[in-house]
């Protein structure tokens, strides 16, 4: 008999301790806030029963209700042992078109970005002004002396015009306008006076159309910034056009070499305007609706699910196309906000025709359910077969919410 309830206070204490574990691990693993259809519930995708209830915190909730349409729940596994509080927030589905088609980007920084030092070879010998001066690569030159300088030209026209007299450079470092004195160089070389610097003033590329809100005319694409190359920095948009554009060509990626559609912008004239270049994609207006596709609703994240789901992105011409991937992954820690999914390519022309994901899919939608759940963003060197993507919901309070 004692035996008996010695075993049976153990099993009792091992499942106990495997409840408890469970919640610690959803508790991390969960994420802190969702978005919930209006008049709707929380409903957690998870193999363990989740469930969520009224926050016991009162006092938060009144503060939370008093503010926006934010409320407060707790998870709870079973319905019973407590996992933490988190945040819902109502809001209306968004209904978005699915597009998938290849666009050209032109954008134009407000102002010119310094991406390297070089020194300047004067009848004393070498120096490099912008950095006596103490700026740094990743700075964004906005004027000299009060002039604006937005291109390379004109802050190298700014500098020359100086005649050796010291200038006042306004730039912007981080979230902080600052400005430093520099004192031009005269070089033997160029005969002119000059900084020292290497500068961007624009950058263009091709990516992928997310989705069209046909309401508003706004759209998203890429699913990730478009950074500097030399410095990794998220280019400041000052201005930008999207552009139509066509894929000529595909480099099939192999395992440590990732591949890229090759095309080529199809008019000059822009199909739409780019509004905001952040964390999570390209964003703006187009002059109309680039695809024929219907508009489905937008997946929260508690609402994706691991396997089968399709992509479409345009693996040459200008027509997409629908492939299927199985999505492997799901990942809510927050700790990157364009990779959220793990998806792998298991369709077989996609995967003869491209290797996989290769440079340029960033942005084709996925679609799972009947419901558009995000974008693909990045591939994985050393298996193009796999990538990453990003919840849609990211895109949309990143892109189109301006958070």
């Amino acid at each position: 008999m004692i035996q008996w309830i010695r075993r049976t206070a153990a099993v009792g204490a091992a499942v106990l301790l495997s409840i408890y574990g469970a919640a610690a691990y959803y508790a991390w693993q969960l994420p802190d806030s969702y978005y919930i259809p209006t008049d709707g519930t929380l409903q957690v995708d998870t193999m363990l029963h989740v469930s969520a209830a009224p926050s016991d915190h009162a006092a938060v909730q009144a503060a939370a209700d008093s503010a926006s349409n934010t409320e407060t729940a707790s998870l709870q596994l079973f319905g019973i042992v407590p996992i933490k509080d988190v945040e819902m927030q109502e809001i209306d589905r968004p209904m978005l078109v699915p597009c998938g088609q290849a666009f050209g980007i032109k954008l134009r920084m407000e102002g010119a970005m310094v991406v390297g030092m070089d020194s300047v070879e004067t009848t004393s010998g070498d120096r490099c002004p912008a950095q006596e001066a103490g700026l740094q690569t990743g700075d964004l030159i906005q004027e000299v002396d009060g002039q604006a300088v937005d291109s390379n030209e004109s802050l190298q026209n700014a500098i020359a015009d100086s005649k050796g007299d010291t200038v006042t450079v306004t730039y912007v470092r981080g979230e902080e306008t600052r400005t430093c004195s520099l004192d031009p160089a005269f070089a033997v070389d160029d005969s002119r006076y000059e900084a020292g610097v290497w500068v961007r003033d624009s950058s263009a590329g091709i990516g992928t159309i997310t989705f069209y809100a046909p309401e508003t005319g706004s759209f998203g694409g890429l699913g990730h910034p478009i950074c500097d190359t030399d410095t990794g920095d998220i280019l400041p948009l000052g201005s930008g056009d999207a552009v139509a554009a066509a894929i000529s060509q595909v480099i099939r990626g192999t395992s440590g070499s990732p591949g890229m559609l090759q095309g080529s912008f199809k008019d000059e004239a822009p199909i739409g305007e780019l509004l905001c270049n952040n964390r999570c994609g390209v964003f703006g207006t187009l002059y109309k609706n680039p695809s024929e596709e219907e508009a489905i609703p937008m997946a929260f994240k508690q609402e994706i699910q691991t396997g089968e789901a399709q992509i479409l992105c345009t693996a040459f011409g200008d027509t997409p196309k629908a492939y299927d991937v199985v999505l492997e992954e799901i990942d809510y820690s927050g700790t990157d906000s364009t990779k959220n999914m793990t998806i792998r390519v298991t369709d077989p022309e996609l995967l003869e025709r491209t290797g996989g994901i290769v440079q340029g899919m960033s942005g084709s939608p996925i679609i799972q359910n009947g419901m558009l759940i995000g974008a693909v963003t990045h591939v994985f060197v050393d298996d193009p077969t796999c990538g990453y993507a990003i919840f849609c919901e990211n895109m949309v309070r990143y892109g189109l919410c301006g958070s």
